[in-house]
């Protein structure tokens, strides 16, 4: 006779399984949906660096006009952030939205990347993910998403990116909680995902797509979302 401690780890099991199945026909879902993102839309790692500080609370298109101008600008390199006027560079990066907090955090930014590895950033693929986390984190102005952003998109660590459409729509779905932290949802992708970078990249970027044109905030648009068939 199994005992009720034999029958629990077992339930467990089959939850387990049935969380990985869901989490891989989302995927699956969403990609025959949209088809490849090609995220980050950028033209080297630094740009995606400065994109991931700069999208902080702001739309896309925002940050684009805000690239742009610093490209105009020829402003565009760790150099010439740090060179640059305080005052430049917050007319630069306006149009992203609160760009006074963001030219200090792209300051702060530069100033590490200048003082970690001399703002060569191929250098940085040598640390583990963990401890250039750890780095990144410690960088005024860089919390856990742009930071996993910057590690995934620019420096091509296999980390999972988590955002505000990734707790609605797995929330909704019932494969997280809605009080998950964090650091406990992007537990529950890396756990439960095989360890790829580019899965990773991928997934991340269709949840955008997803969050963006049907799971909205409010009025959902559920009738036609390509995950209406997910029990």
């Amino acid at each position: 006779m199994k005992s009720a401690g034999c029958l629990t780890n077992k339930v467990k099991r089959l939850d387990t399984e049935r969380k990985k199945t869901k989490l891989i026909e989302i995927y699956h879902l969403l990609y025959g949906h949209f088809g490849p993102r090609h995220w980050w839309p950028a033209r080297s790692p630094f740009e995606v660096m400065i994109g991931a500080i700069l999208t902080q609370n702001t739309a896309w298109p925002n940050v684009e006009k805000a690239i742009r101008n610093l490209k105009k600008k020829k402003l565009l390199s760790p150099w010439k952030i740090k060179r640059v006027s305080v005052r430049e560079l917050r007319k630069a990066i306006r149009p992203s939205g609160f760009y006074r907090e963001k030219a200090k955090k792209l300051k702060n930014f530069v100033y590490f990347l200048y003082k970690f590895c001399g703002a060569d950033i191929k250098k940085l693929r040598a640390y583990s993910t963990d401890a250039l986390r750890k780095e990144l984190l410690r960088v005024n102005g860089i919390g856990p998403e742009t930071a996993d952003s910057i590690l995934l998109y620019a420096v091509g660590k296999s980390i999972f990116v988590v955002d505000a459409y990734t707790k609605r729509i797995f929330t909704r779905h019932g494969l997280i909680r809605e009080s998950a932290t964090y650091a406990g949802t992007q537990e529950f992708f890396m756990r439960n995902l095989p360890k790829r970078r580019k899965l990773f990249n991928e997934y991340h970027a269709l949840i955008v797509e997803a969050g963006k044109n049907y799971c909205k905030k409010k009025n959902p648009l559920c009738a036609i979302c390509p995950l209406r068939v997910v029990k």
